[in-house]
């Protein structure tokens, strides 16, 4: 029978030293298990370790012409495309310091010179197996991350979709909602009068937990909820409950993951944005009367945008506003209803607005 296994790749080696017989004796001790590239200096040797395809470990000498061994070593590990490749300090160098130098550097091991080609052959072949786990684990990782983000996303999509069979005008709503969000989010970090610090992942979960803005209106009643005409002063103060209501859902979906995860879970914002999107800046809003900066920079941004798109659409009880009227009132809520620099940065990218809700609404 033919044997049908895939060959088994072989690593690349690359020999850093500046003495050809040095290159050649290594070269020997390697040559028949592994691809072997050279470089007689520290340039040559960063751009071989940064090129396509990458070595899959270094060996180093130390005393070179120019930049050192260690030099070298020092860039590979600052650079984000080299810091994983395994380095093998090769020195005749015998002082420990050496040594303590080389591994705080981001060396993993020290060759001494005279060596044994079997020893060279063993260790390289040690530091290879090592990699070889190393990304076997991180590839691990990377896609248990993804399928636990992509669970969460799941989820998030569930609960917003409970809103949207309760209402189809909440739910084209909710849909539109992130949409606007990421454009006006992204714009107010551009600019510079901004306090907060919001990293990659603050801003993906912030745009992700939008659609459950509303989600509280599930346990609004129909005839309030459904009511073709305005709310009585008494029905609206049973539909402002929805922030409550959304914010004691997600909640309670979240305390436990909270716990089991140490810290605040993918639904933190979801909470904060459910609760305090109706709050005001001038402190007028519900549930709490927040103002200013007390109320989470999610929930001013979700503000702004849950607004525009309401007076956009058409409701039972009232005809949707264009988009320049919608602009014009937003404008007469800045320092009152809304966030000042949210409303200024509104107006930077309200054309986007204008062309997203034209797109997503059929009107």
């Amino acid at each position: 029978m033919r044997n049908t296994a895939l060959p088994v790749l072989r690593s690349t080696v690359l020999l850093v030293d500046d003495a050809p017989e040095n290159l050649r004796m290594l070269s020997e001790a390697l040559r028949t298990d592994h691809r072997i590239m050279f470089a007689k200096n520290g340039q040559d040797a960063l751009r071989l370790a940064a090129a396509d395809p990458q070595p899959d470990i270094i060996l180093l000498d130390v005393v070179m012409p120019g930049m050192n061994g260690y030099e070298i070593c020092r860039r590979l590990k600052e650079n984000p495309r080299t810091r994983d490749i395994p380095v093998i300090i090769v020195t005749a160098e015998n002082d420990d310091s050496d040594e303590s130098t080389g591994f705080s550097l981001g060396a993993q091991d020290f060759i001494r010179k005279p060596f044994r080609a079997s020893l060279v052959h063993q260790r390289v072949e040690l530091h290879l197996e090592l990699k070889r786990h190393r990304d076997h684990l991180s590839e691990l990782v990377a896609q248990r991350t993804s399928e636990l983000l992509q669970t969460q996303k799941a989820t998030i999509h569930a609960m917003a979709m409970l809103a949207e069979w309760r209402d189809p005008e909440t739910g084209a709503h909710i849909q539109r909602t992130s949409r606007l969000v990421e454009v006006l989010l992204r714009r107010l970090v551009e600019r510079t009068d901004i306090p907060e610090n919001l990293t990659s992942s603050d801003i993906e979960w912030i745009i992700l937990s939008t659609p459950l803005h509303d989600v509280g209106k599930v346990a609004i009643p129909d005839n309030i909820l459904h009511k073709p005409d305005r709310l009585s002063p008494e029905e609206f103060d049973i539909m402002k409950r929805h922030t409550t209501l959304g914010y004691e859902i997600l909640e309670e979906a979240g305390q436990e993951l909270d716990r089991e995860l140490g810290k605040r879970c993918f639904l933190h914002y979801a909470r904060e944005i459910a609760l305090n999107h109706h709050e005001r800046w001038d402190g007028k809003g519900y549930p709490a009367g927040l103002r200013e900066e007390e109320i989470p920079l999610c929930a001013r941004v979700v503000s702004v945008v849950d607004v525009y798109d309401a007076l956009r659409s058409r409701r039972v009880y009232k005809d949707a506003y264009p988009h320049d009227v919608a602009v014009q009132c937003i404008c007469e809520g800045r320092g009152k209803a809304f966030d000042p620099r949210v409303v200024d940065a509104f107006l930077d990218v309200q054309e986007t607005f204008a062309r997203l809700f034209e797109q997503s609404s059929g009107y």
